[in-house]
């Protein structure tokens, strides 16, 4: 346990001197800020071996952004996971993106559908937790002057390199302690980072993919549950 928030610490630590050209004219770096939380749930659900690890790709506006969990829609964290502590601010805040911790109304819709569905399926979220474990691969939020959010794909590859080396390694790292049987991207972005971080080559582990319940994806918003249901059965991880 104290190895893995070791690792996310190293991660926080080389993530923080980073400073990003336009477009991106804001950097929110939610292991700063939302550390309390996002330690509570490494505490609390990061413990022993895992059989199947999901990653997402960085933290959506709504969700781990102000809760300091992956995918964290705050009804998910603060009333399945029982978690709720005090979020701090970013040191520079879009007045458009406030950050305003577990007492924010906007739902991340992402996190609703992923969560929802794990919570159906466990209501107890200790016996999901026993055996599946969720990590977003960066937890760095880079917005424009309006408030827009960017992906990775739109910095500069340039400036997205030590990032991406400081992930790889922290992911490695995870996979290392948790020893899982299947890595899972919750999309293609991240099932490719998997696929790079893999030191087995395969042989050990099955990765693979389902699809991005993100409600900007026409496919997720025809039953997202029901797809990744089916892709997880076929995968053999359910």
């Amino acid at each position: 346990m104290n190895e893995l928030i070791a690792s996310t610490e190293r991660l926080a630590t080389a993530l923080r001197g980073l400073e990003f050209s336009p477009p991106a004219a804001y950097v929110y770096r939610t292991l700063d800020y939302t550390w309390l939380a996002h330690r509570t749930y490494l505490e609390r659900f990061g413990k022993g071996k895992k059989r199947v690890i999901f990653l997402g790709m960085n933290p959506g506006p709504f969700g781990m952004a102000q809760t300091g969990v992956p995918f964290g829609e705050v009804a998910a964290v603060r009333d399945w996971m029982g978690i709720e502590t005090m979020i701090e601010r970013p040191a520079r805040e879009h007045p458009k993106r406030p950050i305003t911790g577990f007492q924010c109304t906007r739902s991340e819709v992402s996190g609703r559908r992923l969560w929802g569905l794990f919570a159906e399926r466990f209501p107890n979220p200790q016996n999901f937790f026993k055996d599946h474990f969720i990590l977003n691969y960066c937890p760095l939020v880079w917005m424009s002057e309006t408030g827009a959010n960017l992906t990775p794909d739109k910095l500069s590859a340039a400036e997205m390199a030590p990032v991406e080396a400081a992930c790889l390694q922290h992911l490695r790292e995870v996979i290392a302690l948790l020893k899982p049987s299947y890595l899972i991207g919750v999309g293609a972005f991240a099932e490719e980072r998997l696929k790079r971080a893999d030191a087995s080559g395969g042989a050990a582990v099955r990765i693979g993919k389902i699809l991005h319940p993100s409600p900007a994806s026409p496919a997720a918003n025809r039953g997202w549950a029901e797809a990744a249901s089916r892709q997880l059965l076929e995968l053999g991880v359910w």
